[in-house]
């Protein structure tokens, strides 16, 4: 699979459309084929560990419903849309697609979102807060796209944020292969023209009052920031009831001072790894000896699980220090090229790592992410 930005390169997406403005990407693939079948991502939505949903108008009024689903008969032929969050924790080939927009980290992908829709079928107009890339598959559908500004939104549906009608400026019809670039905040509705699929590829952030939020429990769970103010050079001051600008100074240095790259890497470090959705991940030790996964690499590369959110920072990379699945993991020093190679690289052969088979240390960590199933040998007979 190979993204054409239609003969721009990828540096002149980030400078002129990235974040700024939406862009229809034609043929963006050539020969786009669909992921997966719509009764491979029907019975996907059959599954409790899989996140779902499907959008329908009942009596002209919206409806949202949440999987696992049983049946889709009673839905007819038209006007509804099932959708699948997080196709990438569950579809290998999902892989391939993300690799394709890899000119943005990793660390602001969010998911593949995969819908299925009937002719009529959409979600209705809304706004998102996340960059999107919506890959159309088989079928067709029609996209309308607003400009930025003060649109209000209303809640069609306790789980359907719609926002109200709006002028287009872009009004177009995506045909299999078709992109569509979407930044935050740019209202949009999608019907469906046939039956067809769509792929989308999101990229999000958290919030700072989401981050702020997470970072204070990480600061009270592992009992940090405990030093006080002080103030030895105090001057005397002119009223009692008084905070002046030189205690407004301290104030201020306390808080920032406890936001060093130390603690903003550890903590986002863990913040940004953690899935927030389920991983395919076993339920048991897998049993895998250090002698088993060298043997097994001779035959076949390891694969890193669909979903694994795993990276590092240049800051830190040099003492050895990366993330993985929420945890903080320390390889020890001289070990930075091997770091970029597990956080980088969606496989990992015999001989990208055979400098480091020989560190007994390595090799167990290694052993150790197998048997949790965050790297896995696909074909093991």
């Amino acid at each position: 699979m190979q993204l054409d930005l239609n003969g721009i390169t990828p540096q002149q997406f980030l400078e002129q459309y990235w974040q700024k403005k939406p862009l229809v990407i034609r043929q963006g693939f050539k020969n786009f084929q669909d992921l997966l079948s719509p009764e491979e991502m029907a019975g996907l939505a059959c599954d409790e560990m899989v996140e779902s949903r499907r959008v329908f108008k009942a009596n002209d009024e919206w409806q949202a419903e949440f999987g696992p689903f049983e049946s889709y008969e009673e839905l007819g032929e038209k006007d509804w849309t099932l959708i699948v969050q997080a196709l990438n924790n569950w579809l290998p080939e999902a892989e391939e697609l993300i690799q394709c927009f890899d000119f943005i980290p990793r660390w602001r992908f969010d998911d593949v979102m995969v819908s299925y829709a009937t002719p009529g079928g959409g979600v209705g107009p809304h706004i998102d807060l996340y960059d999107v890339f919506i890959c159309q598959g088989s079928g067709r559908r029609r996209w309308r796209v607003g400009d930025l500004g003060p649109h209000k939104e209303f809640a069609a549906h306790p789980a359907l944020l719609h926002t109200e009608a709006f002028d287009p400026i872009i009004d177009v019809e995506l045909l299999p292969g078709d992109i569509l670039y979407l930044p935050p905040g740019y209202p949009h509705d999608g019907v469906t023209l046939e039956p067809s699929m769509s792929f989308s590829v999101g990229y999000r952030t958290a919030s700072a009052k989401d981050m702020v939020s997470a970072m204070a429990d990480h600061i009270i769970d592992n009992d940090l920031c405990n030093e006080q103010i002080a103030d030895p050079d105090r001057e005397l001051a002119n009223g009692s009831g008084v905070v002046n600008h030189s205690d407004l100074a301290r104030i201020k240095q306390q808080l920032f001072s406890t936001l060093d790259d130390k603690l903003i890497s550890e903590f986002s470090g863990r913040y940004l790894t953690q899935s927030k959705c389920e991983l395919d991940l076993p339920e048991d030790h897998l049993g895998f000896q250090s002698l088993d996964v060298t043997e097994q690499l001779k035959l076949q590369p390891l694969v890193k699980l669909g979903g694994l959110r795993c990276l590092y920072f240049e800051a830190t990379a040099a003492d050895g220090m990366l993330y993985i699945n929420g945890e903080q993991i320390q390889l020890g020093e001289t070990k930075e090229s091997l770091i970029a190679l597990l956080c980088d690289s969606q496989q990992l052969t015999l001989e990208a790592l055979t400098p480091w088979l020989a560190d007994d240390e390595t090799l167990n960590q290694l052993t150790d992410w197998v048997n949790a199933g965050y790297w896995y040998f696909d074909d093991i007979e």
